[in-house]
């Protein structure tokens, strides 16, 4: 009986329906009055901002596009040679005129001795060309008295043969004919003896020209060798490597032992005085002008407000400076704005309070005050 009461109780549950779900809870209606409130301060943010941007458009210019940019003055050798001292370190600080490397000066000192014995050899030579010349000096002296001497002979001959003439003719027979003959013969002798006296003397005389000639293409050639000798001894003196500036040394590439060869760069040295190339578009110029206060911060320095000052424009801008300029005389043509590079010193104090801290290639970020040129 009570199995069939639960079964009875069971089917009158299954028979009865379930009751309906509540219905869900309805959303509150928004609030107008705080999407207004937000709508209005997206406005004014906006407003803020766009004035901002506005008169900072107005009153400033500025450029990420700078550089740090200084004097970088490569040290080579002027000659070829064996590295045989290095005297200086990387970053190391040097003064003008001090010795950055040494070379073997051997080579150098053979060259310069060679030169000195050949001077000497020479200024030998033209001893003995003064003696040539003295000694062709006292041969023609020589000549010269022979050659008066045959003068002096030549006219007691002719004087004889004028005699015998007159002693030997049709009328009167006073000599022989051959004393005449003789005479006559003895004349002519000394004549010809007069001649060859007179050549011996020209050729002596040629004789002293030829000498001097020869001292003086001596006397040339030890010029020659002095200036010779000269180079030498500049060549000796470039063994020394020395330092052109007072600066910081870098990019030291030279050991001891290594041969290096003339014109082969070795070290840079790099002046503490720098300065900023600010690369500015030519539509920024028009407000800028030289003596402007320009503020620069410097991306290795953070923090760091720095005062500068515009000191010049370049000349060109940076696109006419390019190894392969663009060339706009062509079919197709798109204006691009140009960059114009603007030179920007920083003060003594500044350099000196970070001297080893700017460096040239340091990127840098550049603000200019536009209301300056109002005042």
């Amino acid at each position: 009986m009570q199995n069939q009461s639960a079964k009875t109780e069971a089917a009158t549950a299954a028979a009865v329906p379930p009751a309906p779900a509540a219905p869900a809870a309805t959303p509150p209606a928004p609030n107008k009055a705080r999407v207004f409130v937000i709508l209005g301060v997206l406005i004014v943010a906006g407003l803020a901002v766009g004035g901002r941007m506005y008169w900072r458009a107005t009153n400033f210019v500025e450029t990420e596009n700078a550089y740090i940019t200084g004097h970088v003055h490569p040290i080579s050798a002027r000659i070829s040679g064996v590295v045989t001292k290095v005297a200086v370190d990387d970053n190391q600080w040097v003064k003008e005129g001090d010795v950055i490397a040494e070379l073997d000066p051997a080579d150098q000192r053979v060259k310069l001795e060679q030169i000195h014995a050949q001077i000497a050899q020479v200024e030998q030579q033209v001893i003995q060309a003064d003696a040539q010349t003295a000694q062709a000096r006292a041969s023609a002296s020589a000549a010269q008295a022979q050659v008066v001497q045959a003068q002096a002979q030549a006219q007691r001959t002719r004087q004889d043969a004028e005699r015998y003439g007159q002693l030997y003719n049709s009328q009167m027979k006073a000599v022989a004919k051959s004393e005449l003959d003789a005479a006559v013969a003895a004349r002519a002798s000394a004549a010809a003896d007069v001649v060859a006296k007179t050549d011996a003397v020209k050729a002596a005389q040629a004789q002293i020209g030829a000498s001097q000639s020869a001292r003086e293409v001596l006397k040339a050639q030890i010029k020659v060798l002095q200036a010779q000798a000269k180079d030498a001894e500049q060549q000796l003196s470039y063994n020394k490597i020395f330092a052109p500036v007072a600066g910081r040394l870098g990019k030291r590439s030279v050991e001891v032992g290594a041969r290096v060869q003339p014109g082969q760069q070795l070290a840079a040295i790099v002046e503490d005085k720098v300065w900023v190339n600010a690369n500015f578009k030519e539509t920024q110029l028009a407000g800028l002008k030289p003596g402007q206060e320009v503020d620069v911060t410097i991306d290795a320095l953070p923090g760091e407000h720095l005062k500068t000052k515009l000191d010049s424009f370049s000349p060109a801008s940076g696109n006419q400076f390019a190894l392969l300029p663009a060339d706009n005389a062509t079919g197709n043509f798109t204006k691009i704005v140009q960059r114009v590079p603007v030179k920007l010193t920083f003060s003594d104090a500044d350099l000196k309070r970070l001297a080893g801290r700017l460096a040239p290639g340091m990127s840098a970020i550049v603000e200019v005050d536009l209301r300056q040129s109002k005042n």
